[in-house]
């Protein structure tokens, strides 16, 4: 997505209130609408590390309701692997776009897996060697895509770049360079959330819903814009100021998961 696309994010009074109408409208008519969640930041709070992300209780069990009412229309789309993202939620299975959509489960259980090449594997192992000399930089191994965090090491985010384009470089033209909050990935070129939501969207239940798509970070914005694009919603969680094509937004996942606590019940 060009920044050309971004468009300045809406007042704060009016974006709560069409947050707040839209999931009003979800509640009384589920069977016209596909939902799109992300999980870091939208349905979950941010943690100093990933392996530090807590799933309230009651969390799984209001997913599985709403993906109920909705005929099956809720998936996730998140940059996790799949089987760290169905782990989160277990012992309930969505459909699931991981690794930014480069992999997915569709709502009739067929998978997409992505690969990685022994030259990527290297690059991998060569991070992780990097890494121990930046005290607080977190190298998350996703199988087909690499996370460099440095949430706890922000004084290394000009480095962990110019690293980690050389790293992408490395990798050739199959691999891309994404980035998120407090985060460098290398992950598939051919992935994007906006991708996976389109395909998604070509199959049954979502087929002739409404798309909303829910997320919190530059990853999400491919997503914001195919649902934009097919008349439905988008919704921005976290600060107002951040620059996005999202439609409204929700001041944190603690309002996104009351939200749908609501509908559920």
């Amino acid at each position: 997505m060009s920044e050309e696309q971004l468009i300045e994010p809406p007042a704060s009074v009016d974006a709560d209130r069409i947050t707040d109408a839209v999931f009003e409208r979800i509640g009384g008519h589920p069977e016209q609408w596909a939902l799109f969640l992300d999980i870091d930041g939208t349905l979950l709070d941010l943690a100093p590390t990933p392996d530090e992300i807590v799933v309230p209780e009651a969390l799984p069990d209001h997913l599985r309701r709403i993906s109920g009412r909705m005929g099956g229309a809720l998936a996730l789309v998140t940059g996790r692997a799949l089987p760290y993202a169905d782990a989160l939620f277990r012992p309930h299975h969505f459909p699931l776009a991981g690794l930014h959509g480069a992999e997915m489960r569709a709502a009739d259980g067929r998978m997409i897996f992505a690969t990685p090449t022994p030259e990527f594997e290297a690059i991998k192992a060569a991070l992780v060697r990097e890494a121990k000399n930046l005290p607080g930089v977190l190298i998350e191994d996703k199988g087909a895509a690499v996370a460099a965090h440095y949430r706890l090491a922000p004084q290394y985010e000009a480095l962990l770049e110019r690293r980690m384009r050389h790293y992408v470089q490395e990798a050739g033209p199959g691999w891309a360079l994404q980035l998120g909050k407090m985060v460098f990935e290398i992950r598939p070129a051919r992935a994007s959330k906006g991708d996976a939501v389109e395909r998604f969207m070509q199959e049954a239940p979502f087929t002739d819903r409404l798309p909303l798509a829910i997320g919190d970070d530059l990853t999400d914005e491919s997503m914001f814009a195919v649902a934009n694009a097919r008349g439905g919603h988008s919704i921005r969680v976290g600060h107002a100021e951040a620059t996005t094509c999202a439609q409204s937004r929700a001041v944190s996942p603690t309002y996104i998961r009351s939200a749908l606590a609501m509908i559920a019940a």
